[in-house]
């Protein structure tokens, strides 16, 4: 069971999919979903792990390394958990946009990693490559946006630049926007991400 929060909005806008950092809650980036489309409707997850007491998506060995076999049984939750909500709450599962949030983004890429049609599109907030053994599905009508960070000491700049080259690869359109920041979510580039969402879908 995982705890969430479901707003509804127009029927025949995308449904945001909220994915919070290590630390955050299902109430972390509702603000983001405001800015990004205040129309949409909104499903906003809290990460089923606890690391010294801070939620997060799936469990790390250490900064940067993931425990792949939780990471993959985490995005099969969250991928049979995104049918559930939709027959629930009669939404087009078909219509997701993630936007994620370091551990969320990373989750978000791991569903286009595992999963044909689990998402339509993504927002990427610092995002880092899930898995590197990874043989993609076919995501060619997916979006995708990436945020990084130019100084980012979590993600490196190569994870943002390898991750766009694995999506890439599997058909999905990336755009990637640098900021020259670490690892913080600014104003700046939520805003970049307005204007590519408005463009996009």
């Amino acid at each position: 069971m995982m705890n969430y929060l479901y707003k509804e909005g127009k029927k025949e806008k995308p449904v945001l999919l909220l994915l919070h950092g290590t630390g955050g809650d299902e109430n972390s980036l509702l603000a983001l979903a405001e800015i990004i489309d205040p129309q949409a409707s909104v499903l906003s997850v809290r990460g089923n792990i606890l690391e010294n007491g801070m939620p997060r998506f799936f469990r790390r060995l250490a900064e940067g390394v993931f425990d792949m076999e939780d990471l993959k049984f985490r995005t099969k939750e969250l991928q049979e958990f995104l049918d559930e909500k939709a027959a629930q709450y009669d939404f087009d599962r078909n219509n997701i946009i993630a936007i994620g949030y370091s551990n969320g983004a990373n989750i978000a890429a791991n569903l286009l990693f595992e999963y044909e049609n689990s998402l339509r599109g993504a927002i990427l907030h610092h995002p880092m490559v899930p898995n590197r053994e990874a043989s993609l599905p076919n995501q060619k009508d997916v979006k995708v946006f990436i945020a990084a960070g130019v100084n980012d000491p979590i993600c490196p700049q190569h994870e943002a630049t390898d991750l766009q080259h694995y999506l890439v690869e599997s058909g999905v359109d990336v755009t990637l926007e640098w900021e020259n920041y670490g690892h913080q979510l600014t104003m700046n580039e939520v805003q970049k991400a307005k204007a590519w969402y408005e463009n996009t879908f």
